[in-house]
């Protein structure tokens, strides 16, 4: 008996401490600060939309004040957190700060950053597009959506398990989905969210099947610990991880406009409020970018040789259908400018994957350079979207021939636009573009890739044709106005078939802010195209 008893209170101590590590472990300490930047964001589309209820008509221009507002506090949070590698929400309840380790759902470090910062620089040029535009929107929904739209696109670069990846990529669709339709009445506006809405669910269903055959394999979420145990799959689950991870992608894939993924974006673009268009060509790639890269790099690398290849086709598939579409958008008759650069915006999805399918055959350094080149992009496709919205002002089929002669009446904004267009193709002045496309060439290069940095420099070549061409259009002299509207240029008209009237030669300031900022940080880069590169450099373990 004596035994027995010595032995059971020995064992107590050892059972009220297990007990009491197991509570710890289901204690989680929050750091704040990191996860700063997209609640401020939420918490700004909530008392949008509250204030909105208050505000009399004449008083709703405050409500997009006051996003502009959140956006720079959100992107001053990210300040505080530039030398940091802070972790919080981890499975052990292990202490955040800088250097934490382990396996965590948030993880502030310089790649979320960066991406962070391309997000919310690219929503707080949104909203001063969209400042001259509310008035004939619903403002407070407006706001509130894009808002909401915004913080989830910052949360994503930050997660690090499967869970979290596809809330925030959820988040950052659905008010996406709401934004596009926004135009009550526009027979194409609703078309245009229908179909992205449809396409969208589709995605994520086979997307939530590839990640349900992941957990299968692994019983994990967590980014780092479904890598370390697809290291070591039994031969009967392979095929299993295979298949996850091959549907896992097909989400990320359609963020991204990566063929055959890609149908939506030409009618969404035309349809959506112009603002809108901008927003989804960069904020909504570089969501689904930074998930590709987060998947691929961290979660699959064990499977290299499954979603490599597959990257690599998808990025010369959807850069030559992207280049050869916008081909056949600038010489065919209705020539929509909007429709030529959701063409363009494809092509650049292509260029974007290089680096991503690279990394599969060499490290991932490479990843930098798809940041950098998401950085260029950003900005100018930005500014051209700035312009092609000055110009919708006066001219609001947004046609390629509406552009002709805009030297005469806006010098400014055409060299602006001219300085876009050519840092999209890759020539000078724009050094940036060239830049940006080199580093993505090289990385081709060096992974073994040489066949798609053939199929690359021959798209490069092809998107020179309809980028000078557009470029030239803005310098030559204004064509004398027809009598009467052919058939073509009805095309692009106002779907809900009212003809309005233009709306004056005036520039909304903010407008004209969104195009000066975008236009500068060109130059900017373009003479120190080296700071992009640096700044971009990532390290993802």
């Amino acid at each position: 008996m004596t035994p027995a008893v010595v032995t059971a209170g020995a064992a107590a101590p050892d059972l009220v401490t297990t007990a009491a590590e197991s509570t710890t472990s289901l204690i989680q300490s929050v750091d704040w600060l990191a996860i700063a930047p997209p609640v401020v964001v939420a918490a700004m589309a909530l008392i949008v939309l509250v204030t909105d209820l208050f505000l009399p008509e004449r008083r709703k221009p405050l409500l997009g004040a006051l996003a502009i507002a959140g956006l720079v506090a959100a992107l001053a949070l990210l300040v505080p957190l530039r030398d940091g590698n802070r972790s919080t929400f981890c499975i052990d309840g292990a202490a955040t700060g800088p250097g934490s380790a382990g396996a965590c759902s948030y993880t502030a470090d310089h790649f979320a950053l960066v991406i962070q910062a391309l997000v919310l620089g690219g929503a707080l040029l949104t909203a001063l597009l969209s400042l001259g535009d509310t008035r004939r929107l619903p403002a407070g929904e407006f706001w509130f959506l894009l808002l909401s739209s915004a913080s989830g696109a910052a949360l994503l670069p930050a997660a690090r398990d499967l869970a979290t990846l596809v809330v925030a990529l959820e988040v950052a669709s659905l008010p996406a989905f709401a934004l596009v339709g926004i135009k009550r009445g526009d027979r194409r506006s609703s078309e245009a969210a229908l179909k992205f809405f449809l396409s969208s669910v589709v995605a994520t269903a086979v997307m939530l099947l590839g990640v349900s055959f992941v957990y299968a394999t692994t019983g994990t979420l967590h980014l780092t610990e479904i890598a370390a145990r697809l290291d070591d799959v039994p031969g009967q689950l392979d095929t299993l991880a295979k298949a996850g991870v091959a549907l896992t992608l097909v989400g990320f894939a359609f963020k991204t406009a990566a063929a055959p993924f890609h149908f939506w974006v030409p009618d969404t673009y035309v349809g959506a409020p112009l603002p809108i268009a901008a927003y989804l060509s960069v904020v909504g790639k570089a969501v689904g970018f930074s998930g590709l890269i987060l998947v691929t790099v961290i979660a699959f690398p064990a499977y290299a040789d499954v979603w490599g290849p597959a990257l690599a086709v998808l990025a010369a598939l959807t850069m030559t259908i992207g280049n050869v579409a916008a081909l056949r958008q600038n010489a065919g008759r209705a020539r929509s400018a909007v429709r030529l650069l959701a063409w363009s915006s494809v092509a650049q999805a292509g260029y974007l994957l290089v680096p991503i399918a690279s990394a599969a055959y060499s490290s991932d350094e490479h990843i930098g350079s798809t940041v950098a080149y998401a950085l260029m992009y950003a900005v100018v496709n930005l500014g051209a979207f700035a312009v092609a919205a000055l110009v919708a002002r006066t001219s609001p089929g947004n046609r390629i021939t509406d552009y002709r002669g805009l030297y005469a009446t806006r010098p400014l904004a055409a060299l602006a636009m001219a300085f876009f267009l050519l840092c999209l193709a890759g020539l000078p002045p724009g050094i940036i573009g060239l830049f940006a496309k080199v580093t993505v060439f090289s990385a081709a290069v060096d992974a073994g890739l040489g066949w798609l940095a053939v199929v690359m420099a021959v798209n490069v070549v092809i998107a020179l044709y309809y980028y000078l061409q557009w470029t030239a259009t803005l310098f030559r002299a204004p064509e004398k106005a027809s009598e009467e509207t052919p058939a073509a240029a009805r095309e692009e008209t106002p779907a809900d078939g009212a003809v309005r009237a233009p709306t004056g030669h005036g520039a909304p300031a903010s407008l004209t802010v969104a195009i000066a900022l975008t236009a500068a940080a060109g130059v900017v880069l373009s003479g120190a195209p080296q700071t992009v590169l640096r700044f971009a450099a990532v390290n993802l373990f």
